[in-house]
């Protein structure tokens, strides 16, 4: 008689084999779920995913190497273009622009002189030119400390607020390193992910609704520009697009449900 065949082992294979199989389709279905947003019935029309975004988030760096002597705002605190926001201690570096600027004059004044002195042919054509050369050497030193002494106050760009402050008065500070970091305020941007197919209809101007979930409130928004590439992968466009009217609560970061009437 032959050995028994137990079929007991079979079946506990095929079982881990459903298993493992199970666990791949769920780590690749939430693969798919994180590249591509999926658009979700709701009044109105579809819904997808957005955030508010400042027009402008820039980070402040020195770009000098000087000890901060004033830096008067802090996080949250808002600013007017034009407004002081870093000044640093320079007696040294205008000490060597003025030095720079005396030795520039004084080239400038021998130049002259050696100019006089070459018509009344005292000196010759190689004096003159040593002469310009020189005055030329010296008046770029003084542009390049003057350029240096500019650079000891850092003013806002634009009217915003401060998001992040990341030096203190006092402390020294070398070239590169950040300092702030701040937001421009105003219209505020709507950055969201759109399935393609959406483009047969969406364009510039498209008017949607944006519920916020940190306010609890909807805010009417409108499509300002299309992005240039569809995702090949996800199937999906980059839209950016801008509250209509003035909405002094919304802050960068906030995110909400985008509502387009018309696409399922």
């Amino acid at each position: 008689m032959g050995a028994p065949v137990h079929h007991g082992g079979r079946r506990e294979v095929t079982k881990g084999a459903m298993a493992v199989a199970a666990t791949w389709a769920a780590c690749a279905g939430l693969a798919l779920a994180q590249v591509a947003p999926v658009p979700q019935a709701g009044e109105g029309g579809g819904r997808i995913r957005a955030q508010l975004a400042a027009p402008s988030d820039v980070e402040i760096s020195s770009e000098i190497a000087a000890k901060i002597a004033r830096l008067p705002l802090k996080e949250g605190d808002s600013f007017a273009r034009g407004a002081l926001l870093v000044e640093f201690d320079c007696g040294l570096y205008r000490a060597q622009l003025a030095k720079a600027q005396a030795t520039a004059t004084a080239a400038t004044r021998q130049l002259d002189v050696t100019r006089q002195l070459a018509k009344l042919h005292s000196v010759g054509a190689m004096d003159v030119a040593q002469a310009q050369a020189h005055a030329k050497e010296a008046a770029a030193d003084a542009d390049y400390m003057r350029t240096t002494v500019d650079k000891c106050s850092i003013r806002a760009p634009f009217t915003g607020r401060v998001a992040k402050r990341d030096a203190a008065p006092y402390e020294y500070v070398v070239p590169g390193k950040p300092l702030l970091e701040i937001l421009e305020t105003g219209a505020l941007e709507v950055k969201l992910i759109v399935p393609s197919r959406w483009l047969a209809t969406l364009k510039p101007g498209t008017r949607f609704v944006l519920h916020m979930d940190d306010l609890g409130t909807d805010v009417d928004a409108e499509v300002v520009r299309i992005g240039a590439r569809i995702d090949p992968v996800s199937q999906t466009v980059s839209i950016s697009g801008r509250i209509v009217g003035e909405q002094p609560r919304l802050l960068p970061g906030m995110s909400g449900w985008a509502s387009f009437p018309g696409h399922p």
